[in-house]
């Protein structure tokens, strides 16, 4: 197949969860289809014909799910980014018209300007893992929303309540279940699984979570590993201005399971309960504190998977 020779293509994508908005530049070429099959065959037949740098499009959970995996099954670049980035990207340069057409446009700017890490697809089971936790956490949000209600409405209506928290807890276990299958079905899984869960708060979804949301664990150092889940203190300094240093950006779903994983291991693990109490003594604010429990998890975490050590075995 001949490919039209322009040098550094980049293709913004913006997503929907009926439409791709397609913007192709530097040929300011710009085409919408149907976010579906036929949709997606049609766009990847037409970017099959460029000589593509990457395809850039933004993180919204699902719906570029299918897009992304059209272009890992045609060779295509691709790279998956994170909303907030663009956001901010669109900020500086002084973009504020709001349109499909225009995002598309701004998405593949970014990609020519800023040139974005390419992405990998995710194996399937992994995928899958994602997905699960992912819709478990919106389970267990519901059904704490129910149980609160259970507090405050009245008799009458208080055997409905119950009825749906016994079919949340239900479908909850029924996640579980398969998540432990899910990890024991990998060998490579069912390891990293059994690594991380041999420190003190740590379980089965917690652990599922960093499979499926950080496959870099112990690939990296630990400076690398507390940004990239966003919990890497930034400091911001301006001429004579000094500021706090603070947290942003990173993985938020990684994040969000440390920091759950957190509240038991300060129950049950010593370690990180003094490492707490002594921040909080020092007049830390306690989400300062825990924050920065949660920065030495993800660190130790790291080396522990890094040298295939438990957490018993490993002097922390």
């Amino acid at each position: 197949m001949n490919k039209t020779v322009v040098q550094n293509i980049n293709v913004g994508v913006d997503t929907g969860k009926d439409f791709l908005d397609i913007h192709i530049r530097p040929l300011n070429e710009y085409f919408k289809v149907s976010n579906n099959k036929k949709g997606i065959g049609e766009a990847i037949k037409r970017l099959r014909k460029l000589d593509i740098e990457r395809v850039v499009i933004e993180s919204t959970g699902r719906y570029e799910a299918e897009f992304v995996a059209a272009c890992a099954k045609t060779d295509i670049p691709f790279s998956v980014v994170n909303p907030v980035h663009v956001k901010r990207f669109a900020g500086a340069i002084g973009r504020r018209a709001k349109t499909d057409k225009l995002d598309a446009a701004l998405i593949a700017q970014f990609g020519e300007v800023i040139q974005p890490k390419l992405s990998t697809l995710k194996s399937e089971n992994m995928q899958k893992m994602a997905d699960i936790v992912r819709r478990r956490n919106q389970l267990i949000e519901m059904q704490t929303k129910e149980k609160n209600r259970l507090q405050i409405m009245p008799k009458s209506v208080q055997s409905s309540i119950k009825a749906i928290i016994v079919i949340l807890k239900k479908h909850i276990e029924k996640m579980n279940d398969e998540l432990a299958e899910l990890i024991e079905s990998c060998p490579d899984y069912s390891a990293k699984s059994e690594l991380v869960q041999s420190m003190p708060g740590i379980g089965k979804v917690s652990a599922a979570a960093l499979i499926s949301y950080l496959p870099e664990l112990g690939l990296m150092n630990s400076k690398q590993v507390a940004a990239l889940v966003g919990v890497a203190p930034m400091s911001k300094e301006s001429g004579k201005y000094k500021g706090k240093q603070v947290t942003q950006g990173g993985r938020h779903q990684v994040r969000t399971v440390l920091f759950m994983a957190m509240m038991s291991a300060m129950q049950c693990n010593l370690k990180f309960k003094t490492f707490y109490e002594r921040l909080v003594e020092a007049g830390k604010p306690k989400k300062v504190a825990i924050i920065a429990c949660v920065r030495k998890m993800v660190v130790i975490l790291n080396s522990m998977v890094r040298d295939g050590v438990m957490w018993e075995e490993k002097a922390v």
